[in-house]
């Protein structure tokens, strides 16, 4: 074991941003070097720690890239974890869509995702599941209970998207979209979604049942849009609220010490694409606690460069947003801070880019650009 030395840059510890080196040894952080470590020179660099990423549902274009057209799982899985090292995610919760709709978001599809997580063997980041179940979807539930039961489910999100899709529904652009996205017409998609929303009145049961099974595991609730929703999935177990549609949800949310998750591409892009709440200026007041990558993995390293350009925080301030502060949610409490005995979760950035350079995952060199390598030194 020889472990890590990365000298010269400029190190997060707790809330400063300071010169300084830092050391890994076996998983972990160390306050010392180990003899003959590997010597990385981050002068000009940023030494922080691994992005947490609480919510990323970006697989589902390296699954469909284009409607109805399908990539192996197994294939999409490999350009994923690519994507989000080149992001400097070094554990990321996988938001995997569990709905009633055939296709992408099928119970067939999370079989077969399931699937190729077992088969992939040990991958170069920690790399869990968030379940976004659908209310509708009873079909699956005792999959998603087998799931929690075998721990391979470890965050399980409630969602509830069918009535807006039923909006929706006389908009011929956006049953399209919807149909394609399911490989079915419009008028067949029509059809399914009429049969699914004429069950809702079996949801609370389900719902209730879902909950007590995953009481050992962080719950959040998706897409609230009042205080009834947040009282009802906090009633549940629901302890974090992802992208609350109205800034009273949010800040109920924080009144009972509650996280709040809103989009890193809403901070990156100025706002919503929904026309909902901007993000930032909920992060300054301290309504928004976590930043996830949501549809876009490079957002997530943005996001904190944003926060900080807009000069009310400081980069040191805006990091926890991506790391320490979703961890914590998590139950995570290893990761997301560089302290002596914390995992040696550890990313190497260019300022100028932002731009990943390397990462370090349980201690160990997870992804090393051609500009890293050519900063390894001898002793």
């Amino acid at each position: 074991m020889t472990g890590w030395h990365i000298t010269g840059g400029d190190v997060l510890r707790g809330a400063t941003l300071a010169a300084g080196d830092l050391a890994l040894a076996g998983e972990a952080i160390a306050a010392t070097p180990l003899p003959g470590a590997r010597r990385l020179d981050a002068t000009g660099l940023l030494v922080l720690p691994g992005l947490v990423d609480i919510h990323g549902d970006a697989h589902e274009r390296s699954l469909q890239p284009r409607p109805g057209i399908n990539f192996p799982p197994a294939l999409a899985l490999r350009d994923t974890v690519a994507q989000l090292l080149a992001s400097g995610i070094t554990t990321a919760f996988l938001g995997v869509t569990l709905s009633w709709e055939p296709g992408l978001r099928s119970l067939a599809m999370w079989r077969a995702l399931m699937a190729a997580l077992d088969g992939a063997g040990a991958l170069p980041l920690d790399l869990r599941i968030h379940c976004r179940f659908e209310a509708d979807n009873l079909y699956a539930v005792d999959d998603v209970l087998a799931g929690i039961a075998a721990g391979r489910i470890h965050l399980l999100g409630f969602n509830d998207h069918t009535p807006a899709i039923l909006e929706k529904l006389g908009n011929a652009k956006d049953l399209a979209k919807y149909a394609g996205r399911a490989g079915l017409t419009p008028e067949e998609f029509h059809a399914l979604i009429e049969r699914i929303a004429a069950r809702r009145g079996e949801i609370p049961a389900a719902r209730a049942r879902l909950a007590a099974a995953a009481a050992g595991i962080p719950m959040l609730s998706h897409d609230d849009a009042t205080l009834e929703d947040r009282a009802l999935y906090r009633a549940l177990g629901a302890r974090l609220c992802e992208f609350p549609m109205a800034e009273a949800v949010a800040a109920d949310a924080r009144a009972h010490g509650e996280a709040v998750v809103m989009g890193a591409p809403n901070v990156v892009r100025g706002g919503s694409h929904l026309g909902w709440a901007s993000a930032a200026p909920l992060v300054e007041r301290g309504l928004v606690t976590i930043l996830a990558s949501d549809y876009h993995w490079p957002a997530l390293l943005e996001a904190p460069f944003a926060m900080a350009r807009r000069g009310k925080l400081s980069l040191a301030e805006a990091w926890p947003l991506v790391s320490a502060n979703p961890a914590t949610a998590a139950g995570l409490t290893d990761r997301g801070a560089l302290h002596p005995g914390m995992r040696g979760d550890v990313v190497v950035i260019d300022p100028a880019g932002p731009r990943v350079l390397a990462c370090f995952v349980a201690g160990e060199a997870a992804l090393l650009t051609g500009d890293a390598i050519a900063r390894l030194r001898q002793g």
